[in-house]
């Protein structure tokens, strides 16, 4: 065998081998585009469901997707909806808690556990069941919407950038980072905030029956702990998460240890060797790119 053959032999032993890798990667991104997700039971008796909500609330389709097909499912008997969220954004809560709610309304309970936070749009998204568990120190509450926006005029002035805008209607830049927010402008995006925190209010007061005065005490954007929060009539009773199971199974009628139904995703060949970072980079997306302009948010100093 000649050198020369050598070396192309060992060039296109080098092809393969990458060809084969980018081949794997392919398919593993595909695969995890597919979300494929199982689940796994625990335990033998009557069966209940847990569902979590971690984190800032961007989209609303997984837990909507969640929630419909234990509903449906006549084998389980309830859900504990387990909120670990700041809140996010409007229409992906209020699309959450109408699910919540219509699984209660079909008759099928529904039981909140509250983790550290469950405020502003993670509290809303919890109004919808049938039970609310808080933990003592739970921070929740922080009925409000917010609404931030860069000003970046005087930033792109000093780097001698200009930009111009050619609209029609009066308000169709409002908002825009390329200039300063004018009186207007505030009035405008003051309305649709007010707007938007009376639906807050009015859902708060609905389903924890308040009066209406009291309700809109409440809301100015405070947080309260669980403690605070249960004597304000904003959750129903303390308890950990094995508390809101116990709730739960004497709520729909289960004897003994109920059987546990979870939902998991299986981990694909890129994410269990670059996990941290396609998650990392999954998050930086969704809070840059995915950021809604209206926001039932707890910010957290």
């Amino acid at each position: 065998m000649t050198r020369s053959t050598k070396w192309f032999l060992g060039i296109l032993g080098i092809l393969a081998v990458v060809a084969i890798g980018l081949t794997a990667l392919a398919v593993s991104l595909l695969s995890n585009a597919t979300n494929k997700t199982e689940l796994v039971t625990t335990g033998s008796g009557d069966k209940i469901a847990i569902i979590e909500l971690a984190g800032v609330i961007l989209d609303a389709k997984d837990i909507v997707r969640q929630f419909k097909e234990r509903r449906e499912n006549n084998s389980i008997r309830g859900i504990v909806f387990r909120v670990e969220s700041p809140g996010g954004g409007v229409v992906a809560s209020q699309e959450i808690y109408e699910e919540v709610k219509k699984t209660r309304d079909f008759g099928k309970p529904v039981v909140v556990s509250m983790g550290s936070v469950a405020a502003s749009g993670g509290y809303y998204v919890s109004c919808g069941a049938t039970r609310i568990v808080a933990n003592p120190g739970t921070l929740t509450g922080s009925v409000g919407v917010i609404s931030e926006f860069l000003q970046l005029e005087d930033a792109l002035e000093k780097l001698g950038v200009g930009v111009k805008t050619i609209k029609s209607g009066a308000l169709k830049d409002a908002g825009s980072p390329t200039k300063k927010m004018n009186e207007r402008d505030e009035k405008y995006f003051q309305d649709l905030m007010d707007d938007v925190h009376r639906q807050f209010i009015k859902v708060v007061e609905r389903e924890r029956k308040l009066e209406h005065d009291d309700a809109i005490a409440l809301a100015d954007g405070r947080v309260f702990t669980g403690a605070r929060a249960v004597s304000l009539g904003l959750v129903d009773t303390l308890g950990t998460y094995e508390d809101a199971i116990r709730i739960l199974a004497n709520l729909a009628g289960i004897e003994g240890e109920p059987a546990i139904v979870k939902e998991r995703v299986r981990e694909t060949w890129f994410e269990s060797m670059f996990g941290d970072v396609s998650g990392s980079l999954s998050m930086l997306q969704r809070e840059l790119l995915n950021r809604p302009v209206l926001s039932f948010r707890f910010r957290d100093p």
